[in-house]
């Protein structure tokens, strides 16, 4: 059965920002926390309890699953990956979220707003 990636969409904030993150390859938990404050400018602030219910609800999804990766020596880490349907997700968001940013160009609302 092929799922429909349209269906997981709209993403939370939190989820697009660890896909984007596992994107550029496998993390564990801590890496994934750092990556996305410094990518969201520090916009989104991921807690360790909340970083591993939200990996679970991407795994329960099939967004992301865990790497093969193996740990360096005396590491106790997890690494996680994003899967191809997560990949083709978060395509598909970064779609949505800049049609929805072209409109809010098209009606002025991004003139007063500095780029961070």
């Amino acid at each position: 059965m092929t799922r429909d990636p349209e269906a997981v969409l709209p993403l939370k904030p939190a989820d697009f920002h660890i896909l984007l993150v596992l994107l550029r390859g496998d993390l564990h938990g801590y890496g994934i926390m750092q990556a996305v404050s410094e990518e969201s400018a520090g916009r989104v602030r991921l807690e360790v309890g909340s970083l591993y219910r939200l990996i679970a609800r991407l795994r329960d999804a099939e967004l992301v699953d865990d790497s093969t990766r193996a740990p360096e020596p005396g590491e106790n880490r997890r690494y996680y990956r994003i899967t191809d349907f997560g990949a083709q997700v978060a395509r598909l968001e970064a779609r949505r979220l800049a049609d929805v940013l072209a409109v809010a160009k098209r009606q002025n609302l991004l003139q007063d707003v500095e780029p961070s």
